[in-house]
């Protein structure tokens, strides 16, 4: 049944509005009627009680600010009346694992049709990489993606190649600019014509970067500790790799970093120094060569069937509005708890998006000593913002607050609900490689690419990134499905929404519905039977998170 408004906790005093909700209407709920004193849009949120200069505002059961003025019941909390504030935390000798371990026997014996690494990892896919060490390789990284992509069969069709000409021709033939501003683009199916000379590979992956040099020395081995990761990816067959010579972030450095993810490293790995090589043509044949021989032997490597415990999923959100933590959100925990009964493993990140939930997430860690490592965490991460002159409580965007979302508090306590309610198995600094089934905490910014880039480096083999405005980001080797917290935005952008979890407010399903739906879909996508809007696009963002000053 579609409601109008939704009180998230029984201890909030304020009430989420589920619909535009014109100023006088009376509303009902449980028991008590209100009078909206003002026009309330959809996902804003007004006061059930009158509140006084000073008082808490309570949402999903936490503080998530304070009344700058008072607000009478029935009135929009907004930047204007209300600030950020959240609850201190400290380390507590208390443990709270106990959790609601859903039921799993509709899923116990599933499989995903998976890529089997000797080292016991299974991926959802099979990219090769070819990676620059430092910044100046990035345009031989570019030219051996111009060479090597075509050839291969893994070049996209340009869907855009005939509007072009069409604009083209209208100037050739006299037409002026008012024409041309008024001619409408008719998308036209694009056939891939193209035969993949290798099957069993999904594609080349050329990803690019601005480190590796000019930083100081933690960044390099930072940078090394992210690419290792992903060469070291159970979605990853093998890597090419360019290096100048110089730079800080040295052969060296990766091959170390490499031996800390996998002691018993056994992928093809190439790597080629420009200043040893010689000459632009010498390197570029040599490294199409190796790839080409690589490529070979990682085309042996087919789909097998692995159980669900293989998965690891980067839990992500970007572009929030005031239904993510309300249905994508939650939705998605409830899909992480099923994964965690099962043995999987799950990936929360964006510490900055943490703030005020601190004291619930680091009582959920198994360990004591993991609950003082989040704890020092985040504490080193909000010194580190503030004394850069900013703060976790300027996290939230333009969109974030205009879309309800006006405390970084508020946010935080939603966006934690996409950690479902598992106890947390282990705690990691970026880029450490999650090597626990369970709940695993990444530290990383909460930006959205710099945040999905870390989760992949940290082993997440697929990404489920919930959004409530639309965002299009993606990862070069690891499906990144996207979910729309609300149905008007899944109707509006079609094209890069992967699953519509705006039937949670539309009172067509629940969470935990929408929660095996979602695991059903992730199965599919693992299996290689759908493809992520992410990868059909093409979206490959790959944004390494520099966490130093630069020297």
């Amino acid at each position: 049944m579609k409601h109008t408004v939704l009180k998230v906790h029984p201890a909030d005093n304020v009430i989420v509005a589920l619909k535009d909700l014109e100023a006088g209407t009376s509303i009902s709920y449980n028991g008590t009627e209100y009078t909206l004193k003002e026009r309330i849009a959809a996902k804003h949120k007004f006061t059930a009680t009158d509140l006084r200069a000073g008082d808490a505002i309570t949402m999903y059961g936490v503080l998530v600010g304070r009344a700058n003025t008072d607000i009478p019941v029935g009135m929009r909390i907004s930047t204007t009346n209300v600030h950020h504030a959240a609850n201190g935390y400290s380390l507590s000798p208390e443990r709270r694992t106990a959790w609601h371990q859903p039921a799993v026997a509709q899923f116990q014996d599933r499989t995903f049709n998976g890529f089997h690494r000797a080292d016991g990892s299974v991926g959802t896919a099979n990219y090769w990489l070819v990676i620059p060490m430092v910044f100046c390789e990035n345009r031989n990284v570019e030219v051996l993606k111009v060479a090597m992509l075509k050839e291969l069969g893994y070049a996209k069709p340009d869907k855009y190649a005939g509007f072009m000409q069409q604009l083209i021709a209208q100037q050739q033939a006299g037409k002026g600019t008012a024409a041309i501003l008024e001619t409408t683009y008719t998308e036209a199916a694009a056939h891939d014509n193209s035969t993949r000379i290798f099957p069993n590979i999904d594609g080349i992956k050329f990803l690019t970067h601005e480190g590796g040099c000019g930083g100081i020395r933690q960044d390099a081995q930072t940078l090394c500790g992210l690419l290792a990761g992903y060469i070291t990816h159970s979605n990853v067959a093998g890597a090419t790799v360019l290096s100048l010579g110089c730079q800080n972030a040295q052969i060296s450095m990766l091959q170390e970093e490499i031996a800390k993810r996998d002691p018993a490293f056994a992928k093809p790995l190439y790597i080629l120094d420009q200043q040893q090589t010689g000459t632009e043509s010498l390197l570029i044949t040599n490294a199409i060569k190796q790839t080409f021989a690589g490529l070979m032997q990682a085309n042996e490597n087919g789909r097998q069937p692995a159980p669900l415990s293989k998965l690891c999923i980067g839990l992500e959100c970007g572009g929030s509005d005031g239904f993510s933590g309300i249905s994508a959100n939650p939705a998605i925990g409830y899909t992480s708890d099923l994964l965690v009964a099962l043995g999987g493993s799950v990936i929360l990140a964006e510490f900055p998006e943490l703030c005020g939930v601190e004291q619930e997430m680091s009582d959920r860690c198994v360990t004591t000593g993991d609950a003082d490592r989040f704890i020092s965490l985040m504490r080193t991460y909000a010194l580190r913002a503030e004394e850069a002159g900013s703060g976790f409580d300027m996290n939230p965007s333009p969109g974030n607050i205009k879309d309800g979302l006006i405390t970084d508090a508020i946010k935080s306590a939603g966006a934690a609900k996409k950690a479902g309610t598992s106890p947390v198995a282990a705690v990691l600094d970026y880029p450490e490689k999650v090597t626990k089934p369970g709940l695993n905490l990444l530290c990383t910014p909460g930006n959205d690419v710099e945040s999905t880039t870390a989760e992949v480096g940290s082993g997440a083999n697929i990404v489920l990134f919930t959004t409530g405005l639309g965002t299009p980001t993606g990862n070069p080797i690891a499906p990144v499905l996207k979910l729309s917290s609300n149905t008007k935005l899944y109707q509006h952008m079609p094209d890069i929404i992967d699953i519509n979890t705006g039937t949670i407010i539309d009172g067509e399903e629940t969470i935990e519905a929408a929660g095996q739906r979602i695991l059903d879909y992730v199965i599919e996508v693992a299996s290689g039977n759908i493809q992520a809007k992410s990868v059909i696009n093409g979206q490959d963002d790959f944004i390494p998170w520099k966490r130093g000053v630069s020297l």
